[in-house]
């Protein structure tokens, strides 16, 4: 996604250790997965793993060790392990009817990502998107944890409405999500119109089905968007209703990029509803 390896690093760490922040935990320790190809100088590994390394030891973790093999083309990961209270796990599977959904960074980076292979994308916007990919979730799981989160859930590679989709499903409630509230990255809506669409929207698309309803307003690059697969994305907060401006002011605060984007409702005959 990114030409500069110690970004490459950053990004892939702040990714794996958002599973552990989705459900109040703080990380422990993690352990690199990495594949590397013979074409490549050392120095370009070096680069990947001090990136995961610094953004290890800003979760307040340590690097344990790991595992490095000969691949084609270079891929690193994290298995992370964290710890929590057993009475404080937040789960996906806990959203009430009433709540509020606070979504946490804003989307378009999997749309973002393929603009950026075609060089379509300004040097701002790619700016804006990396920082988001590489920064933690770790204010914003600290943040819901004062609030009392009632369920959360980190934004990956299903999209907003995947990940979505699984809390409702889990908890028993369908979610009402308000397009217009979500925010999103610069130049995602114009790569969007444009049919910059990674394939993994379409897979989520397909995979989600009938699942989903869009009120009519909602245009086809819109839906596409919400779709579309995140790295390193924010976390789905489902809090009670007179807690949730509080929150997001208190994320405003420590200039994390969140919004009310929906509430959870009883169960319907859909998952999820767009208007």
């Amino acid at each position: 996604m990114v030409d500069d390896p110690y970004l490459f690093g950053q990004i892939a760490a702040a990714n794996a250790l958002s599973d552990v922040y989705a459900m109040g935990g703080q990380p422990l320790l993690a352990l690199n997965i990495v594949c590397f190809p013979d074409c490549l100088p050392p120095a370009v590994l070096g680069e990947i793993l001090r990136g995961g390394a610094d953004k290890v030891m800003e979760a307040g973790a340590i690097i344990a060790g790991g595992h490095t093999i000969r691949d084609d083309e270079p891929k690193y990961g994290l298995a992370v392990a964290g710890l929590v209270p057993p009475a404080r796990i937040i789960s996906n599977a806990t959203a009430r009817p009433g709540d509020r959904l606070i979504l946490t960074k804003p989307l378009g980076t999997g749309i973002i990502n393929t603009a950026i292979k075609a060089d379509l994308m300004s040097a701002k916007a790619v700016e804006q998107a990396v920082h988001c990919m590489s920064t933690l979730n770790k204010e914003a799981s600290a943040a819901m944890q004062r609030y009392n989160a009632g369920a959360c859930t980190d934004i990956t590679g299903f999209g907003l409405l995947g990940h979505a989709a699984e809390m409702a499903e889990a908890s028993q409630v369908s979610l009402e999500i308000c397009f217009s509230a979500i925010p999103l990255l610069p130049e995602t809506m114009e790569m969007a119109r444009m049919g910059i669409i990674p394939g993994g929207a379409y897979n989520n698309q397909e995979h989600l089905g009938n699942k989903i309803a869009f009120d009519k307003s909602i245009r086809p690059e819109e839906q596409m968007i919400l779709f579309d697969p995140q790295t390193s994305g924010g976390l789905l907060i489902a809090v009670a209703e007179t807690m949730a401006d509080k929150l997001v002011e208190d994320l405003t605060g420590k200039d994390i990029q969140s919004a009310v984007i929906g509430r959870v409702l009883p169960a319907q005959n859909k998952l999820i509803i767009i208007i």
